[in-house]
């Protein structure tokens, strides 16, 4: 039997384990969330979400144990729990299964990769992938089609994800910079509540700028730590733009849109700790990252949204375009 395993059963975790059961061929996806989990007894009680409904070879498990059986394993929870969740499975035999890592993110506060953060505590021989890009499980239900790219350390892991992955509804494409992607992919969020805050004061016609400015900044953060910075102008960035500046499903957009009107989201937005991982390094490092600093005083400083967004303007003027910039 053709059978599959995810870790992390929210909205992405469940469509991804639902994907894999219908769209990709295997015969069996086994399920594991921490058995108390809303998310886990939701779907455990009904069979269903508010997004989908769960097939019948989608197998719910209450012991991570029974799900790492299988040789593929997607990972889909919050990213700052990634590391506590790959101290326990260190404590099992893995040796050359294949993990991948579906969520957006950076550490708070150290800003490594998620795929660093899992290497760091399996000290076994696995092999690791990364999933970016654009995708909202309300449209992927209504059969709306999109792309997105795996990338990998390890050509043979990412080619054997990503023609056993693809399908009709999602093309895969091969990632070629995995520092790149996995940065471009976390910053996407912190993007995306820059917008929300745009949407929530309605100053939409500023939403151009920050489109056209911030993929200079991220490639900058890309470029200061080895990175290609043109993945800042890819799927895992750039490309995911419209699913989390624009759609009413972005979790991230939401957060700074209510941000703006004086209300809480009370909803998981994974930009905010990104947002101060990468101010923390920045300041470290002297990158230049002016709308992520800027954002990082009104999400964590509680500075007034228009006062900040002045300050910007009165900046020194500059070129469109310089050395770090990338055409």
């Amino acid at each position: 039997m053709d059978a599959i395993s995810l870790i992390g059963c929210g909205r992405w975790g469940t469509f991804l384990g639902w994907y894999a059961g219908n769209c990709c061929g295997f015969d069996r996806v086994d399920m594991y969330d921490i058995p108390t989990s809303p998310n886990f007894v939701e779907l455990k009680e009904t069979r269903k979400n508010g997004y989908l409904a769960l097939s019948d070879n989608m197998v719910m498990h209450e012991d991570v144990a029974e799900v790492l059986n299988n040789e593929t394993i997607i990972v889909s929870i919050g990213c700052q729990h990634l590391r506590s969740l790959a101290k326990q499975l260190n404590g099992y035999a893995l040796g050359g299964k294949t993990f991948l890592l579906a969520m957006k993110g950076l550490e708070e506060p150290s800003a490594k990769t998620l795929e660093q953060v899992f290497k760091e505590e399996i000290k076994q021989d696995i092999h690791v992938a990364i999933l970016a890009g654009p995708g909202h499980v309300q449209d992927y239900m209504k059969g709306v089609p999109s792309c997105a790219v795996i990338d990998s350390y390890e050509t043979e892991t990412k080619d054997r994800l990503i023609k056993r992955l693809s399908s009709d509804l999602i093309r895969f494409y091969y990632g070629t910079d995995m520092v790149g992607n996995q940065i471009g992919a976390a910053l996407k969020n912190v993007i995306g509540i820059a917008a929300g805050i745009l949407d929530g004061l309605e100053w939409y016609g500023l939403k151009g700028a920050l489109m056209a400015r911030a993929p200079i900044e991220v490639g900058r953060f890309i470029k200061h730590f080895g990175g290609n910075p043109q993945n800042a102008y890819g799927l895992a960035h750039l490309g995911d733009y419209e699913a989390t500046l624009f759609s009413p499903h972005s979790h991230n957009r939401r957060f700074g849109e209510m941000l703006a009107r004086g209300e809480n989201f009370g909803k998981l937005a994974e930009g905010v700790a990104t947002l101060k991982a990468v101010k923390i390094i920045a300041d470290e490092q002297g990158i230049d990252m002016p709308i992520s600093q800027a954002l990082y005083k009104v999400v964590y400083e509680k500075a007034d949204i228009k006062e900040t967004l002045k300050s910007m303007f009165e900046r020194g003027l500059k070129k469109e375009f310089d050395n770090d910039t990338i055409c």
